[in-house]
């Protein structure tokens, strides 16, 4: 991947309109069958309005621009932080900002933060990423 990077370079990718379906989904890929994440009853009976993803499905869901910015060939660290819960019918906006670019020995070393917002403006995941590219 030949890409050419500065610092405050800024990417974005909405993810709309997520559905219970899309929990589903990801409890069967990841083995996160929690029923609080895709069984509305017992999502209430815990005090919820209703289901609501998994963490690990919002940040499977900010790694794609992650993936679609720097590649996986290069990728180094990805870490995330989850915020707040994701509700079915939210449309998720993932921000990815360039932090630093410095040379390495083997390519361009960048660094980005990362954050991911629902409808609202509000936050749901903040993380960030570091990847060598060429």
């Amino acid at each position: 991947m030949t890409e050419s990077f500065a610092v405050g370079d800024t990417f974005e990718r909405v993810t709309e309109d997520v559905s219970r379906e899309d929990f589903v989904r990801y409890a069967g890929a990841s083995g996160d069958f929690n029923p609080i994440h895709y069984d509305d009853p017992h999502a209430r009976d815990a005090g919820y309005p209703s289901v609501f993803g998994q963490g690990m499905f919002t940040a499977g869901v900010a790694s794609a621009l992650v993936r679609e910015t720097f590649g996986l060939a290069g990728l180094r660290e990805y870490d995330t932080r989850f915020v707040a819960q994701v509700w079915p019918g939210d449309t998720l906006t993932t921000t990815l900002e360039i932090t630093a670019v410095e040379d390495a020995a083997d390519g361009t070393r960048v660094e980005a933060d990362l954050v991911v917002t629902n409808d609202d403006g509000e936050r749901v995941v903040d993380g960030g990423a570091v990847a060598v590219v060429e």
